[in-house]
């Protein structure tokens, strides 16, 4: 008698913990700056302290806090957040302050290697342009763009 269980197993990511070494400058750069929205800030005692946030029109949030992670702070790497327009949020989040590196696209796009070229993908293709960001600790985030056209 086969009692193995076939249904699919269903995984939702929804939380992240980001390391950081000040949880009200973070605070403030992710959600004056970034543009997060500010879910919770809970605080029982000094020992401990969790910030959630979540980026708009996303299923994912972040935390960050007291007594969250022993993770050394800024050792998050590469966090994608994917947007329909990488030069338009590249843009508003350099109007926020926020540095932003170089849009770079992936070359060549049908046998990707590694490479990039300056700039947006000519073909404004799903998951080839890039730029990057960092927290105040260096916490690293990917900005990727997927879906222009469909906008």
């Amino acid at each position: 008698m086969n009692t193995s269980c076939t249904a699919v197993v269903k995984f939702s990511l929804e939380v992240i913990t980001l390391p950081v070494s000040d949880v009200d400058r973070a605070l403030r750069f992710y959600a004056d700056q970034v543009g997060f929205t500010l879910d919770v800030d809970y605080s029982p005692n000094d020992a401990f302290r969790v910030v959630q946030l979540t980026p708009p029109g996303s299923g994912c949030s972040v935390q960050i806090g007291r007594g969250l992670t022993n993770a050394p702070a800024g050792s998050l790497r590469n966090v994608y957040l994917v947007v329909t327009d990488l030069q338009d949020a590249r843009r508003r989040l350099l109007e926020r302050g926020v540095e932003v590196g170089e849009i770079r696209h992936k070359v060549p796009i049908g046998t990707w290697d590694g490479a990039f070229a300056p700039g947006l993908d000519p073909a404004r293709s799903d998951y080839a342009s890039f730029a990057e960001f960092s927290d105040p600790d260096g916490n690293s985030w990917v900005l990727q763009e997927r879906g222009y056209r469909n906008v």
